[in-house]
């Protein structure tokens, strides 16, 4: 409970002016039923609504329980016969001020409760995301450390060994050293992207600017970048043949595809062709990116977007994590309002997420 006497003098003074003036404008307003129409019997309904104004918008309960004091007493002194006067003789008059009283005090208490709850529902719910960001973050460095550190280290020993041995290694062994600094490199600077990417979206304090693009041209887009990078990694692809336009950031977008698309073509240790398939349904935009390969572990499933990169005991490529890309296409989802979510199939597993057609309001 929020004390009346404890609150701040900046408090205190709006708390003052709040119920003065809702009292004020009761008084008014029941003066201009009286005067144009004799409604005597309203006035009463006035000031309790009255009551609950200064209850919803001062802090603590006091305020309501004065002005429900202070408006029985208006109503008794300036709206009830003799006017002017306070009268507490009237016939019915305990039973029908005191109803008054215990429902203006009972409205205040009411008012200022679900207010009380309101507010501490709200700080549990930031402090809820502050936590996840938290772990969010925590996750997210652990993963770069290890997916930073392990290219790298190839990076340093093949470019060693070519250093260090240049006069004895044939020209086939001098080709695939510097083809796997090249492959190194390239997964290192993807990394930079998605790490861009998030810092974007936390720049904007996980908004992204968003406006209507047309899907088939943003899948397009996200192939021709995934081809660039894995040219021998088939992706047969199909979206619908209308054209939708979709509220999103597109580049933000590509990164999730080509993440998803890579994921699969590293990890997924097939060699069929990777199927991108998207469609419309109830509202939303949905993704699927499926591989025909080994599938996922499932006790991994339901951390599988938090960071956490792949263990060394782990089936796949495990020189490359794949929990960096995936946290960050989480990341990027979600800022879009959307979901993301993986399964295995009876062959391999698929990732899915979503968009929303329409922009929505999220407080």
């Amino acid at each position: 409970m929020i004390s009346y006497w404890k609150t701040s003098k900046i408090d205190l003074l709006r708390n003052i002016f709040i119920t003065l003036t809702c009292l004020l404008l009761a008084t008014i307003m029941s003066y201009m039923m009286l005067l144009l129409g004799g409604f005597s019997n309203n006035v009463g309904i006035v000031y309790v609504m009255a009551v609950v104004l200064i209850s919803r918008y001062s802090c603590g309960y006091i305020p309501g329980v004065i002005a429900s004091f202070i408006s029985v007493l208006c109503v008794n002194f300036a709206f009830t016969y003799p006017f002017m006067a306070f009268n507490f003789t009237l016939e019915g008059y305990p039973i029908t001020f005191i109803a008054m009283l215990a429902i203006s005090i009972f409205t205040s208490t009411t008012t200022t409760h679900l207010k009380e709850k309101s507010r501490i529902l709200s700080e549990q719910e930031k402090l809820l995301m502050e936590a996840e960001k938290e772990t969010m973050r925590a996750n997210l460095l652990r993963a770069v450390s290890h997916d930073l550190r392990t290219p790298l280290t190839g990076i340093i020993g093949a470019s060693s060994i070519y250093l260090e041995n240049a006069s004895g290694l044939s020209d086939g062994e001098k080709t695939n050293l510097v083809a796997n600094i090249q492959e190194d490199a390239n997964w290192l600077l993807n990394m930079v992207e998605n790490l861009l990417s998030v810092t974007k979206i936390r720049n904007t304090g996980a908004q992204v600017s968003k406006c209507p693009e047309p899907l088939e041209e943003v899948v397009a887009e996200a192939l021709q970048r995934f081809h660039k990078r894995l040219p021998n990694s088939p992706v047969q692809a199909t979206v619908p043949e209308e054209l939708v336009m979709v509220p999103m950031d597109a580049i933000l977008i590509e990164q999730v595809i080509i993440n998803l698309l890579e994921n699969a073509a590293c990890h997924s240790n097939s060699s069929k062709p990777i199927t991108l398939s998207v469609e419309v349904n109830s509202g939303y935009v949905w993704f699927h990116v499926r591989d025909y390969g080994i599938g996922i572990e499932p006790e991994r499933l339901n951390t599988l977007f938090d960071g956490y990169s792949l263990s060394q005991n782990s089936s796949g490529d495990s020189r490359k994590g794949m929990g960096i890309g995936l946290s960050i296409c989480k990341t990027i989802v979600t800022a879009h309002h959307g979901d993301i979510s993986a399964a295995n199939e009876e062959e391999g597993a698929v990732f899915t997420f979503t968009l929303p057609l329409e922009e929505k309001s999220y407080e």
